[in-house]
């Protein structure tokens, strides 16, 4: 049953007085990872840096897939041009990972005590955002180093941060709640995002997708095509505006700025939506 105005006036207006807890939440789960680790929380760099040389390797040496020439920056590096687009995914990838499990991990904590159940999915998100900053900004002194003018960039690389955010959180949301009803739901996203990961044009370029979907045509004897297909995935306009800010230097296109911001409001007023609708029982669900 949806709930009613008034309990969702105070709802919101909780989850607004909730500033504090959300903040300890999320450096509870910053500074409790790498609690009492020599290098603390440089080691979130550790896992990044082990996917770039990999995936270099594989498929800049041993299957030799072209870089794109950065225009108008002019860089030539698969290095560089993997990372602008693994980086986000990476911070996507942990974000829902850990977010879909945010409320059964915390169960104890919902039948105990009242507060807005919603900052246990978001403060996670705020979690991955600290460590995706610090990645962000290595990657920004390694692409100045090599000749990048990403700097100019920098304000609209931090707005796309956000509106990822959004999209992850409003993911994240709907997961949680969805794997509350549906244990295997922790399990069936991870088996998910595996497939998600090399659907999008993180290791390869689009223009590989463009090729194929010109040789075929339409598909089926429909006018719909491959590549109409392809970038239906909601995180193929998060790449291409990353990359394009980082590695190309140039403004985003027109098309992928409209389907990123659609897809986070969507998502995030979605996820919004079902956590208020649900927030009541979950308690008893539990």
């Amino acid at each position: 049953m949806a709930s009613s105005p008034s309990w969702t006036r105070t709802y919101f207006r909780d989850v607004r007085n909730s500033g504090e807890l959300l903040w300890n939440l999320t450096q509870r789960e910053v500074r409790g990872k790498y609690k009492r680790t020599a290098l603390g929380q440089l080691w979130s760099l550790a896992n990044p840096i082990a996917a770039i040389i990999v995936y270099t390797f594989i498929f800049s040496v041993v299957f030799q897939v072209p870089a794109q020439v950065g225009d108008p920056s002019g860089l030539n590096n698969y290095a560089l041009w993997l990372v602008c687009g693994l980086l986000p995914w990476m911070f996507f990838n942990a974000t829902v990972t850990q977010g879909v499990r945010s409320i059964i991990d915390n169960a104890n904590l919902v039948q105990k005590v009242y507060f807005p159940r919603l900052v246990l999915p978001v403060s996670l998100t705020g979690a991955a955002l600290v460590n995706w900053t610090l990645e962000m900004a290595v990657l920004v002194i390694a692409l100045a180093i090599v000749g990048s003018f990403v700097w100019p960039w920098l304000p609209l690389v931090v707005l796309f941060m956000v509106v990822l955010a959004l999209f992850a959180a409003g993911f994240s949301m709907i997961l949680s709640i969805a794997n509350v009803y549906f244990r295997d739901m922790a399990y069936l996203i991870t088996v998910i995002l595996q497939f998600w990961f090399y659907l999008t044009p993180i290791l390869y370029p689009i223009t590989l997708v463009q090729a194929q979907s010109d040789k075929w045509g339409g598909l089926l004897g429909t006018p719909v095509t491959l590549e109409a297909l392809y970038k239906l995935n909601p995180l193929e306009p998060y790449v291409a505006i990353f990359r394009d800010l980082l590695y190309h230097n140039t403004f985003p296109e027109t098309g992928s700025i409209i389907a990123a911001l659609a897809w986070a409001v969507g998502t995030f007023g979605l996820g919004l939506f079902y956590f208020v609708k649900t927030e009541k029982r979950l308690a008893e669900l539990i």
